[in-house]
């Protein structure tokens, strides 16, 4: 036979087995098609509190809400027993609802009891809590005589309150016949249960109108007790006395607490004097974050208690005489709690399953199951089901099998009672998502694909792309029990539809998504962090990358808050730049700028720090005054986001520029406090500005004055010279003391004089003035001279000593045997005997050489004869100098003075010298007429032959781009100014260089460069300027513009107002010119045209042409006369200075014509 215990064994192993087969409950989704067409057993919503009171004077409600499918029908049980509704006219139950509804006329007592609502439909029926329907009562105080209270001071004392019993109990409090609170304190409180408690009373206690109220709740009703009326019997000397309890009364006590409620202890002592209450815990800390300790150190009330809050809680009663203690021992039990709850159970046939209900307290909870509202022992069998204590155990389950069970845990404290229904439910598979959905995705994101799907039994779930192929799982994809396809990393060959199919044995049904791969959205350039100046401009650039097919916004946040934008405000958003004008500290902060497109977006931040002037200084003060110097200290105003570099310090003073600021000091910007040097008999006071990168801050207020006593003269007047502004004076000049400087009043100034190298007396005299004449002195007499500052407190040092001369007069002779050597072309060595130094009557200048050109060695030339000086400073016995920057083979005239500081001497003997020949200047101009094959050179002689011409020399060669071909030479006689050269083919293009000779050497070098020849719009041009009609109507219009002009002429010279201008007005007369420098120029009649070439020696230095030409050969616009010269406005090399023309000239312009016959 088998033993007891391998019965056992045998029974825990089969549960073992069991369990292990349990399949997962289904999940039923919340669809509304899927919950409206599941059958459902009936689910408690909404119910009334176990605990029900409620007021007499209001309708009764006690609630039962259930829902399931069919819908369920009510039933209701009181006391045990059915309650038939339908029979009380007073009683009625809502529509599709099991909450009843108590009329509230009558006794509303008739209904108390205990009610339990039943709901039911064809698949189970489940139940509520049993409610416990009780009336709220608010009974009288009963009626009673209180005797007048007599106790003696410094005796204790409580005044029982004792309130009539109601439901819910009241809340009571002590006041007195003028409705005011009674003060309470440590001496004297209310104790837990409404009792007055005095822990001594004095003699001020004593009244006639102590009153107990009790408040009740439901009925919002005070009600007051009669009042206590207490006499105090007055002793001299109350004997002090140690504590004793009032409450509660002995050394220990015990309290029990159920889990989750509030504890409240209360010790109330008596003694003189009173008492103070202090609490402690054995074994253990007072949990801080649970405790309040209220009531005057009285009570202790412990909220949301557990198992382990107990133990024994001590509290101690002192006072000067002595203490005592009271112990009391907290035992928490608990009414049932959940642990594991029975929840809904959906199974599909021949499925398994389990209900569970666990639940803990003290006592241990009882659990006793139900199904349908009856219990488990009373029900129908079912071979399916299997009850082991706290657990229900299902295999196998069975159409028709649904049902709902429910769970009791109770013990002395309380009961749990839940309701889990187990529905068989069998259903083909269902598609809960959308159809046909589109899903775009970001390129290398990790993507989900929904199919939620619902059956039973539960379906199998596979998915396939593009309708080919096995079932999608594993590699790059991954499919989750939910139906749900996770691709790892979207690629672009991922794009395509994807089938999701989910079967049972009741059916299949499939559903399709579209999968498209998108570009993701990049911020390429990103803002970047800038620290700018208040009222300046902020540029934020915010360059997107995103994919062609989306629609990318930009939006602009600041500090995670939306940035608005309108054409009148500071803020400016011009495609992908945040613009911000006029910046204010204010608009500091984080910007970001986030670029959206419909599947995703990228964010870039930065930082804008705006950087002002700095706030002005603060509260100004002074301190350790002394005579000549004072502490200030400030307090630093905000650096608005620029480091202070530093403070300047000013100063106003009140006696001489009052209302001025000056500048006093300058100190690092890492100072507060800073001692100042001050000057005396001033009375000042100051104020600090701060400097950073930006500017300067607004001035602080003004500190308080500061008044420096009076003191001598520490500084001696500056700048003290002596000098002659006449030739019998000298004037004695100095800088005035700032005013700073003046250290007291009635300041003045002691000069003193005398001749150096003497021995008299000092001269002095006494001004406030910072000037002194002294007259009648000799001319040009070296004086020592010194001076002092003087005010009523003293003196300051003397100055040290300056030499100053009086006056000069003019030099009274001249240099002698001026001559001069080394004569070249444009140089020449002077020589000449000095004078003796005194008779120059003065302080010595220099020797000044005044020189002219008198006339050029070429016949006819004009030039200019402004007379020009250069000064040689000397004191050489044998003096000379070299003057220089003269015009080649011209005539000169010299001649010599010397001079002082103020006059200049008698002319020393005139010299006359002629320069020598030296290289000429550039050609007058070089022009250049291309025909379709030859090249026509013209030019004319320089401006400046510098010597006797001997002819020209003409370099050239051909261009082809940036190469030069072989240079080749070409003379001419003085005589010859053109040249006719024929051209090889029509495109070739060649640079020339012409220079003129004499027998000195070749001058500069005039560049051009001959025209392109492109097409025939130059050779129809060439062509018509040589035809004879237009070589006629040129000559005509000249003739007519000739006889306008004398016509012009005749007329203003007779008084008329017509006036002829010219593009320059040319000098009548000839006028030599010279320049500053010394040296001189002469000119023709067309030197008034500007040069426009190139000039260049022969070495090969070319200054290439502003003008080259080439826009004459291929323009269009130009003309030609006629012999073929180029009509347009040619220009010569510029000197330095105009000059007339040259009388020997070529042909002369119509308004030189005018000029001649004038």
């Amino acid at each position: 036979m088998w033993t007891q215990e391998r019965w056992a064994a045998l029974a825990v192993l089969s549960i073992i087995m069991l369990l292990s087969k349990v399949a997962a409950p289904i999940e039923v989704p919340l669809d509304p098609k899927i919950q409206q067409e599941l059958k459902q057993p009936p689910t408690i919503v909404k119910q009334s509190l176990k605990d029900y009171i409620v007021d007499p004077r209001d309708n009764i409600i006690i609630e039962c809400e259930a829902k399931g499918t069919p819908v369920p029908t009510f039933q209701w049980r009181r006391n045990g027993k059915f309650f038939n509704v339908g029979k009380d006219p007073r009683v009625t139950m809502r529509s599709r609802s099991g909450t009843l509804e108590i009329r509230s006329s009558g006794k509303p007592e008739d209904y108390e009891g205990e009610y339990q609502c039943f709901a039911s439909n064809d698949f189970g029926t489940a139940i509520s809590n049993k409610i416990l329907l009780r009336v709220s009562k608010s009974p009288l105080w009963p009626k009673e005589v209180l005797e007048p209270v007599v106790v003696r001071e410094g005796e204790s004392l409580v005044l029982p309150c004792k309130p009539p019993p109601g439901l819910p109990p009241p809340e009571t409090f002590w006041m007195d016949s003028s409705i005011m609170p009674i003060i309470q304190d440590k001496r004297v409180s209310m104790g837990l249960n409404g009792d007055l408690f005095f822990s001594n009373v004095l003699a001020r206690d004593a009244n006639t109108d102590y009153s107990c109220n009790a408040r009740f709740e439901f009925t919002h009703t005070i009600q007051q007790k009669n009042p206590f009326t207490l006499k105090v019997l007055a002793t001299r000397n109350v004997p002090e006395t140690q504590p004793t309890f009032l409450s509660p009364k002995g050394l220990s006590s015990s309290k029990i607490v159920l889990r989750g409620e509030q504890l409240l202890l209360e010790c109330i002592a008596a003694g003189v004097p009173s008492p103070n209450i202090d609490w402690i815990k054995k074994g253990a800390d007072l949990p801080s974050k649970k405790v309040k300790i209220e009531n005057f150190g009285k009570t202790l009330r412990l909220l949301n208690v557990s198992e382990e809050d107990s133990g024994d809680y001590v509290c101690m009663a002192s006072n000067k005489i002595g203490s005592i203690r009271h112990s009391i021992e907290v035992q928490v039990k608990a009414a049932p709690y959940w642990l594991d709850k029975p929840t809904n159970l959906v199974l599909a046939p021949d499925e398994n399953g389990r209900l569970v209900c666990r639940a803990r307290g003290n006592p241990k909870p009882t659990i006793q199951w139900l199904v349908n509202g009856e219990p488990i022992e009373s029900s129908l069998p079912n071979p399916n089901r299997q009850v082991l204590g706290d657990t229900i155990l299902f295999h196998s389950v069975q159409i028709g099998s649904s049902a709902v069970h429910q769970c009791n845990a109770s013990n002395e404290h309380g009961y749990l009672l839940a309701n889990a229904f187990v529905n068989i439910l069998d259903m083909a598979p269902r598609m809960l998502g959308p159809k046909n959905q589109l899903i775009k995705v970001i390129e290398n994101n990790r993507t989900f694909l929904d199919c939620p799907f619902f059956g039973s039994p539960f379906p199998i779930l596979r998915w396939f792309k593009n309708g080919l192929g096995s079932g999608l799982d594993g590699g790059q994809y991954k499919l989750y029990h939910n139906g749900t396809l996770e691709i790892k990393q979207a690629r672009p060959e991922d794009q395509g539809t994807y089938t999701c199919v989910a079967s049972n044995i009741l059916g299949k049904m499939e559903n399709q998504v579209r999968l498209e791969v998108k570009e993701p959205t990049r911020i390429v350039r990103a803002p970047e962090h800038v620290t700018q100046a208040k009222g300046t401009t902020v540029r934020f650039d915010c360059r997107v990358k995103h994919d062609p097919s989306l629609l990318a916004t930009v939006t602009w946040l600041k500090d995670d808050k939306p940035l608005s934008f309108n054409w009148i405000g500071r803020f400016r958003k011009d495609g992908e730049t945040l613009s911000i004008y006029n910046v204010n500290p204010e608009d500091a902060g984080t910007y970001t700028c986030t670029a959206k497109t419909e599947i995703d977006e990228n964010s870039a931040s930065a930082r804008l720090t705006v950087t002002g002037r700095p706030d002005p200084p603060q509260d100004l003060e002074l301190s350790d005054p002394s005579a000549r110097s004072v502490r200030l200290t400030w307090v630093p105003g905000n650096e608005n986001n620029s480091p202070v570099t530093h403070f300047l310090v000013q100063f106003e003073e009140d006696r001489w520029e009052p209302g001025k600021w000056q500048n006093l000091s300058i100190f690092d910007g890492n100072l507060n406090s800073v001692n100042l040097q001050l000057s005396p008999f001033v009375n000042y006071q100051f104020r600090v500005i701060a400097i950073n990168a930006v500017g300067q801050s607004q001035p602080s207020l003004p500190s308080a004055r500061y008044q420096t006593s009076g003191a001598s003269p520490d500084v001696v007047p500056s700048g003290l010279k002596g000098w002659g502004s006449k030739k019998n004076n000298m004037e004695i000049t100095w800088q005035a003391l700032k005013n700073t400087e003046r250290n007291g009043p009635n300041l003045r100034y002691m000069v003193s004089w005398r001749r150096k190298d003497t021995e008299e007396e000092w001269n002095n005299t006494t001004t406030t003035r910072t000037k002194h004449i002294i007259h009648n002195t000799d001319t040009y007499v070296p004086y020592e001279i010194k001076i002092n500052a003087i005010n009523d407190f003293g003196h300051s040092p003397e100055s040290n000593i300056v030499i100053g001369y009086s006056g000069e007069d003019k030099p009274s002779a001249a240099p002698t045997e001026l001559r001069v050597s080394k004569i070249n072309s444009t140089k020449v060595n002077v020589h000449w005997v000095p004078v003796d130094p005194s008779t120059v009557n003065g302080e010595f200048k220099e020797y000044k050489l005044y020189y002219w050109r008198e006339a050029s060695l070429m016949k006819g030339l004009k030039v200019n004869k402004t007379k020009l000086h250069k000064g040689f400073f000397t004191t050489a016995e044998q003096p000379s100098g070299i003057l220089t920057e003269l015009f080649p083979y011209s005539k000169y005239k010299i001649y010599m003075v010397v001079a002082n500081r103020e006059y200049e001497g008698p002319q020393s003997n005139t010299v006359e010298f002629y320069t020598k020949e030296g290289e000429p200047g550039a050609p007058k101009y070089f022009r250049i007429q291309r025909h379709t094959d030859v090249v026509h050179l013209k030019w004319d002689k320089p401006l400046e032959p510098n010597g006797v011409l001997i002819g020209y020399t003409l370099q050239y060669h051909t261009v082809n781009g940036t190469q030069a071909g072989e240079r080749k030479v070409q003379s001419f006689p003085a005589n010859v100014t053109e040249y006719l050269m024929n051209l090889p083919n029509r495109f070739t293009r060649f640079k020339f260089y012409l220079a003129a000779r004499t027998q000195v050497g070749a001058g500069e070098v005039y560049a051009v460069e001959s025209p392109h020849f492109t097409n025939e719009a130059y050779k129809e041009q060439e062509d018509i300027a040589t035809q004879g009609w237009f070589i006629g109507l040129m000559c005509a219009v000249a003739l007519l513009v000739l006889i306008l002009l004398i016509v012009c002429f005749i007329k203003r010279s007779r008084g008329g107002k017509y006036a002829v201008r010219d593009k320059k007005d040319l000098p009548l007369d000839p006028v030599d010119h010279k320049d500053q420098d010394g040296s001189f120029d002469y000119h023709s009649d067309e030197d008034n045209k500007p040069l426009q070439g190139s000039q260049t020696s022969l070495d090969g230095n070319v200054k290439e042409s502003d003008d080259s030409l080439v826009d004459y050969g291929e323009g269009g616009d130009g003309q030609f006369n006629e012999d073929g010269s180029f009509i347009g406005q040619y220009t010569v090399k510029k000197d330095k200075e105009e000059t007339e023309g040259n009388e020997s000239s070529e042909a002369t312009s119509p308004v030189n014509a005018i000029y001649s016959l004038a």
